[in-house]
């Protein structure tokens, strides 16, 4: 899996796309390369947390071009449904994933970022979906999911004029949670990964599940996914020793279970 490096840091897994001569531009290798890194970790008890960032100055410039210029509909269809595939697998992770945009984030890389948790930008980031000026729409969830994130209104106006923004645009529009400085980008993301992997494991997972699953029911059926898992964190280890924990004022030992 050349096009994304692993690497372990305690409890965070630190993705990173490397394929810098190309601006880690999206191919269908690095798609399928990010389906297996999902894999790996998804049922790996010891990564409480992922972040994913970009290999030299983008983080991703986009979908490759190159290779998209000999497709057809149909090829371009299954690239889209391929993309799709793989930033779900991303969103579905029951560990937090955490964005850390070093660079360019265009198009498909726009379109990675938000498939993450949330997003950690440097303040030389530049986040946009410039798919009209090629004669393209985004195919990998620039109209869907980035729409859940920020707006149907601001979507219209990254996708309709396909100018970019800077950083603090997208932090000003949700589409950034927080800017760091080049050099303390990684390091802040790792940090923040540190800190969910304090947390009791099973609570985190299951307080993402209910948000995604919640996020787009209506608001009765949103209440009932939360008071069905707080009931079922109730039945865990995890509980037990975090309730202890606290009226004995000492530091939990969480075991994931």
């Amino acid at each position: 899996m050349e096009s994304i490096r692993s690497e372990r840091r305690g409890p965070v897994a630190v993705w990173t796309l490397d394929r810098p001569k190309a601006l880690n531009a999206i191919d269908k290798a690095l798609l399928e390369a990010l389906l297996v890194r999902c894999e790996e970790v998804a049922s790996d008890a010891d990564v409480r947390a992922v972040v994913l960032t970009g290999e030299g100055r983008a983080f991703a410039a986009g979908a490759d071009i190159a290779a998209m210029r000999e497709f057809g509909p149909a090829e371009a269809q299954a690239f889209s449904r391929l993309g799709h595939r793989a930033f779900a697998a991303l969103e579905q992770l029951p560990q937090p994933t955490i964005a850390a945009v070093n660079g360019f984030a265009l198009g498909g890389g726009c379109e990675l970022a938000c498939a993450c948790d949330w997003v950690y930008a440097s303040s030389k980031a530049r986040f946009g979906q410039p798919e009209v000026n090629l004669g393209l729409i985004p195919g990998f969830g620039g109209v869907s999911r980035l729409a859940r994130r920020i707006g149907l209104a601001w979507v219209k106006e990254l996708v309709l004029t396909g100018e970019p923004i800077k950083a603090e645009d997208a932090q000003r529009i949700g589409l950034a949670n927080r800017i760091f400085e080049p050099d303390a980008l990684v390091e802040a993301a790792v940090k923040a990964g540190e800190a969910v992997a304090g947390k009791g494991p099973l609570a985190v997972s299951t307080a993402k599940r209910v948000l995604q699953e919640g996020e787009g029911a209506d608001p009765s059926t949103a209440a009932a996914l939360e008071q069905a898992a707080f009931g079922l964190v109730f039945a865990s280890e995890d509980r037990t020793e975090g309730l202890d924990a606290f009226l004995a004022k000492r530091d939990p030992k969480f075991r994931g279970r």
